[in-house]
């Protein structure tokens, strides 16, 4: 078995859709093997996917042991020479597993491999290459040095912008939204700490991976990850949740200075909590009403009228609906300045006449905060 994916599902059943979609398409002549681990969703996502992919091994767990525990659960009784930890809210191009796997078979000192994600407006998530939180690292980071010296090697460590997103780098931290792992060291570091609930196992994880002799390497294959699904980010309990994480880390790797770190995380958890409620007292925690007026599909001509009606019932206050019909323009043409000057809203694509990896090339290319992608499947008949 070459590899084994695990993927930890809580309540996301139509992300999670999507993402089996695109992993079936992905390991399409690979050996390999899928686990879904479910932590008590009540969603119905197990009663709604497993007739749906029957290639794929479920797991129902009765109550939710957080990430660590459940990926451990899998990964334990998976038998691929190299485990892929998947968050559900992803998209993985078709060739992007292949050419991965074939890195790590010609470079037998990778111990992991992050990837270049992109999240639902093209965006580039600076988590995608990371370094280890020192306590150094960590004060720029929760001060704010890192963003006002971003070039700089010094300040600027956590998320790395100063090197070159295009390129393969060798880095220290990878995402657990996509950790390709080499079973070899797994079994030498050990597998997620499970002191961990649901932040920090990765860091702690490529920590080991490191210190196991191995190197981890981020590669700019495209991911879409649409960030904020499968965990909500942005209110006081993410940031209570993903800072208690960190101080985990430090007691076990720093603790001579974890007493200091505790201080600074604290100060950091009441200042984010103050500066959030003085917002919302003023009023500007409030998010402005995303605006869904001019939509364009990328579909065939026959399928147009199905995937707009999908289209006008998630955002009703369309005004104008265009089509790219695949019949006559590729997929990639449509990166034009005729479409960049009707200053389309969002943007649809139709699967599978526009593959996953196409999707995300012109994500890719057409990063905008002001369009919104969703993709719509003809097969389950849902538009995310």
């Amino acid at each position: 078995m070459k590899l084994s994916i695990v993927i930890v599902n809580y309540n996301v059943k139509y992300f999670l859709e999507q993402c089996l979609y695109s992993v079936r398409a992905a390991v399409a002549g690979l050996e390999a093997e899928v686990w879904v681990v479910d932590n008590h969703s009540t969603d119905g996502s197990i009663e709604y996917l497993r007739p749906r992919f029957p290639e794929v091994n479920f797991i129902e767990n009765q109550d939710n042991p957080g990430f660590a525990k459940a990926n451990n659960q899998a990964i334990r009784i998976s038998q691929g020479e190299y485990v892929l930890l998947l968050n559900p809210d992803t998209v993985v191009g078709e060739d992007s597993l292949r050419s991965l796997c074939y890195f790590m078979d010609e470079h037998p000192e990778a111990g992991g491999i992050g990837v270049k994600m992109i999240e639902g407006h093209g965006q580039f998530l600076p988590e995608s290459k990371r370094s280890f939180p020192s306590p150094w690292v960590s004060f720029c980071k929760i001060f704010g040095l890192s963003k006002f010296f971003p070039n700089s090697q010094t300040f600027a460590r956590y998320s790395l912008p100063f090197l070159d997103k295009e390129k393969i780098h060798k880095v220290e931290v990878l995402a657990g939204a996509f950790m390709l792992l080499r079973r070899e060291a797994l079994d030498k570091v050990g597998l997620l700490d499970e002191d961990f609930f649901m932040y920090g196992e990765d860091i702690d994880l490529s920590y080991r991976v490191v210190q196991g002799g191995y190197l981890n390497y981020y590669i700019p294959e495209r991911l879409l990850h649409y960030k904020g699904e499968s965990t909500k980010h942005g209110d006081i309990k993410y940031v209570k949740a993903f800072y208690g994480a960190m101080l985990i880390f430090y007691r076990k790797y720093y603790p001579q200075a974890s007493w200091l770190m505790s201080l600074l995380i604290q100060l950091a958890v009441f200042l984010k909590a103050s500066l959030s409620a003085i917002g919302g007292w003023l009023g500007l925690k409030r998010k402005p009403r995303v605006k869904h007026s001019r939509l364009l599909i990328l579909c065939h001509k026959e399928e147009f009228e199905e995937v707009k009606a999908a289209c006008l019932e998630k955002m009703p206050d369309l005004e104008y609906v265009n089509l790219w019909n695949l019949n006559e323009e590729r997929v990639m043409d449509a990166i034009c300045r005729k479409n960049q000057m009707k200053e389309f809203t969002d943007i649809a694509f139709c699967y599978p006449s526009v593959r996953f990896e196409q999707m995300l090339l012109l994500m890719d290319k057409m990063v905008n905060k002001k369009i919104t992608y969703h993709i719509y499947n003809k097969d389950s008949q849902v538009l995310i």
